[in-house]
């Protein structure tokens, strides 16, 4: 490291002296400091669209040789640049479905709205931190002196702090059920599909109605996250609203309110489920959420108490959070694992490599092959989307991402003279790697770092 930072400086200084530096330096900047970028190469032309003359053209040589493109990964430990753009986006797609915005009627800040959280269910007892008012009280406290058939004591009475490395793991590593962790894993998409069907029909209960009555008068909504725990499990952030038969455009009907979507969100929680396939030893399991959930109303005015937030914005930056993060957060890598041999070296605590094999060796099995989890072994088995949400619920990122195009497009029509013209661009690009050279690097780190000092 102590000689590459002078050979980066150097190969900066040098390019520097060239003439193509201007735009090769606006090339890397207008990324923002992207770490992976895309290397284009080809050239464009923008058009006239009245006329169909040729206003201007230029190709990848007018960016130095090529034009970069971000890489757009949402991971923050992949790309911290483009993350905090997806996160940006994120909060305003929640946000919009809170309290109207981005082609959202401002009406829906009216509507029943709750905000929940679905956990996992426990697979055995691990390390954990219990606060009340502030002190901390034992992890697992237990009378007398029972341990587990493996001889491991059945309970713990340390008081955890924050940084202990022995949170999330399991007080017995072979009392715990990895298989059906893992398992659970495979099928939790799914069972939020199954709790969304069934929330449908309680609500249509509770009013009195048919499911056909009620699609007429009535339609859920919803947008929601996943967020990975210490103790390697997904726990699912979700908005849910009640908007009116035609969605979001039309008042929900007399009966519908925040405490009846509250009361059959807990409601279905608790019966949902699965049963998941089973091979040899392993036996079919019943899969279920959690027995922890917490629903509670979005107030259209400021009433956050304790860790779960009530207030839209607060709600959609807590959810945007989580839109970034992926298995790393339980201590995972972000990468696919593709040899055996590779768990051999992998930077992980004994708990997540047990979860890692698990998924290794369940994959390896014909009865659980149709689940890919040696393609999601790095995400210890949950293969689903991590930022979801229904076709009504609000704008899409596609939209944002169009919206956010066109304005940049305009800015630089503007910046040609051009902005009086009705325009449209028509050019040839092909992919021609990524990543940085160590100049390169060295200016967009710079850039990074600014704009982390200016966002603090």
């Amino acid at each position: 490291m102590t000689t590459a930072l002078p050979q980066s400086v150097t190969a900066l200084v040098a390019r520097a002296s060239e003439p193509d530096f201007v735009a090769w330096r606006r090339n890397i900047v207008r990324l923002g400091g992207c770490t992976n970028p895309i290397h284009l190469v080809g050239a464009a032309t923008v058009y006239d669209k009245t006329t169909g003359a040729a206003l201007l053209s230029y190709g990848s040589d007018v960016y130095g040789g090529r034009l970069l493109a971000s890489c757009g990964n949402r991971r923050a430990t992949v790309c911290p640049a483009c993350s905090a753009v997806y996160r940006a986006d994120t909060y305003q797609l929640v946000r919009a479905g809170l309290v109207g915005g981005k082609s959202v009627p401002g009406a829906v800040s009216g509507h029943p709205r709750v905000f929940a959280t679905l956990t996992a269910p426990g697979f055995g007892p691990v390390h954990s931190r219990r606060e009340r008012e502030g002190r901390v009280l034992p992890c697992r406290p237990r009378r007398g002196d029972g341990h587990c058939p493996h001889g491991v004591p059945a309970g713990c009475r340390e008081r955890h702090s924050l940084v202990d490395l022995r949170l999330g793991e399991p007080l017995c590593p072979r009392c715990y059920d990895y298989a059906g962790a893992v398992l659970w894993h495979a099928f939790a998409g799914r069972l939020w599909h199954r709790f969304g069907l069934e929330l449908r029909r309680e609500v249509a209960r509770r009013a009195g109605l048919s499911r056909t009555e009620f699609g007429e008068v009535a339609r859920l909504s919803y947008a929601k996250v996943a967020e990975y725990q210490r103790r390697g499990l997904v726990h699912f952030h979700a908005v849910i609203r009640l908007d009116g038969g035609d969605g979001p455009d039309t008042v929900p009907p007399y009966w519908a309110t925040a405490p009846l979507l509250a009361d059959s969100v807990r409601a279905v929680v608790g019966r949902v489920g699965l049963i998941g396939p089973g091979a040899g030893v392993i036996g079919p399991r019943a899969l279920r959420f959690g027995a922890q959930v917490d629903v509670r109303p979005v107030t259209s005015y400021r009433r956050d108490a304790g860790e779960r937030p009530t207030y839209p914005a607060a709600v959609a930056g807590y959810i945007a959070k989580y839109a970034t993060k992926g298995a790393e957060s339980a201590g995972a890598v972000d990468g696919r694992i593709h040899h055996a041999r590779e768990m051999v070296m992998l930077p992980v605590r004994a708990h997540v490599l047990r979860m890692i094999a698990t998924c290794w060796w369940l994959g390896g099995l014909p009865e659980f092959d149709s689940l890919g989890l040696r393609r999601w072994a790095h995400m210890l088995g949950y293969g689903g989307h991590f930022s979801t949400k229904s076709r009504r619920y609000s704008t899409t990122l596609t939209a944002l991402r169009q919206a956010r195009t066109e304005h940049r497009a305009e800015q630089q029509r503007a910046s040609l003279g051009l902005a009086d013209h009705p325009t449209v661009t028509v050019g040839r690009w092909r992919y021609a790697g990524r990543g940085y050279s160590p100049d390169a690097a060295l200016l967009a780190a710079s850039v990074r770092e600014g704009g982390a000092s200016h966002g603090a």
